[in-house]
């Protein structure tokens, strides 16, 4: 017996917008409302908007609710200002990767922790074990929550006709209290796309009222709502890793790139955390001989890499596409791939990608592929 997607709280809103929907991670979610280049392009020179309810938030708190995530996660969090916001990992005692998180630190002892859809069920019950000992409360808050995003070079201008917050002040990677278009939110510099944006936490019955006070704001200026599809492809073109692609179980930060975000000079528990042990010998690994990295890889030809594809060089598998779409930036297809070391280096020639038995020619770049101008 299959189970409904849920819904968000713009569901209605979304097909009344001939949304083509689509079941993503247990949700009913928009893919396209038209064109995903037309919605790629809007972000990238204008401003997208994006319903990403479906994300899970989880609320820690208490007198030890930084000494629990310093525990339970693999970075540190206890340098997060009140108002700030941190990219970082929550780990198996293996260092195998759970899911890559963002966490807000909402008040003094107050945390809100935002998981993948698909992990964030997985990720509650982590922190949930992870708190016994701990005078800390973790808390199921999926529910008390929708989530929309404005992206893109206009977004500061859309967004400040509708808010009463200091958005010029706002760094990126923080978050704060306001108002927009006259309800409570939590407003955060943050996003998903390589572009200037901002990510709107709010109650799920505001979130219809929002997205259609910035509609309004924004139509001068050329915003559009945005799906999954695009969202998908802003994010590959900004070299930023999906969970279930470029992150798994199977991999630790260090064999992802992405070692800078454990932190092994933590004061909190003595400087314990789940997984350090195993972290500690993955980064002498990464450090002396790493198997395999993370590249980016722009082809020569038309034909499009997909997720699991093999990277060949001179006849032999030296790696496998982890993400790969038509990049409409670049103008040609592009991937993230797991490569052998050895053949890593940007300009390296002679790679191609076997799709369906023949050997497309591939040129190996690093990420990202796309970055904005300041």
């Amino acid at each position: 017996m299959s189970i409904a997607p849920r819904l968000t709280a713009l569901d209605a809103l979304h097909r009344s917008l001939g949304a083509t929907m689509t079941d993503f991670a247990g949700w009913d979610m928009p893919l396209r409302y038209g064109s995903e280049r037309d919605e790629h392009v809007a972000v990238r020179t204008k401003a997208g908007l994006f319903d990403l309810s479906h994300m899970g938030e989880i609320t820690v708190t208490g007198p030890q609710a930084v000494e629990l995530l310093d525990h339970a996660l693999v970075g540190n969090i206890s340098t997060v200002g009140v108002g700030r916001a941190r990219y970082t990992m929550i780990c198996q005692e293996d260092g195998g990767i759970l899911d890559d998180l963002i966490v807000y630190r909402l008040g003094e002892t107050e945390y809100m922790v935002v998981a993948n859809a698909s992990n964030a069920q997985i990720v509650l019950d982590a922190l949930t074990g992870r708190a016994a000992g701990f005078d800390a409360e973790v808390r199921d808050d999926r529910d008390a929550y929708a989530l929309i995003a404005v992206q893109g070079p206009e977004s500061p201008g859309i967004l400040k006709s509708l808010t009463d917050a200091d958005l010029d002040g706002l760094k990126y990677y923080a978050g704060l209290p306001g108002t927009v278009a006259g309800v409570p939110a939590l407003i955060a510099r943050t996003g998903y796309t390589g572009e200037d944006g901002f990510e709107l936490f709010l109650k799920p019955e505001h979130a219809e009222g929002v997205w259609k006070a910035l509609t309004e704001a924004g139509a001068p200026v050329g915003l559009i709502p945005c799906g999954l599809s695009c969202r998908d492809t802003l994010r590959l073109e900004a070299g930023m890793p999906l969970y279930g692609h470029e992150l798994t179980t199977s991999l630790t930060p260090f064999d992802a790139g992405l070692g800078r975000v454990v932190k092994f000079e933590k004061t909190t528990n003595e400087g314990r955390f789940v997984g350090r042990e195993a972290l500690e010998k993955a980064a002498e690994r990464a450090e002396t001989a790493p198997p395999r990295k993370l590249v980016g890889l722009v082809a020569e030809g038309r034909r499009v890499p997909r997720a699991g594809f093999s990277v060949v060089k001179d006849g032999v598998v030296i790696g496998e596409v982890t993400s790969g779409a038509p990049s409409p930036t670049l103008g040609k297809p592009i991937a993230m791939a797991y490569v052998d070391a050895a053949h890593a280096e940007p300009g390296t020639q002679g790679v191609g990608v076997d799709i369906r038995g023949t050997h497309e020619p591939y040129e190996v770049v690093a990420l990202p592929f796309y970055k904005r101008q300041k």
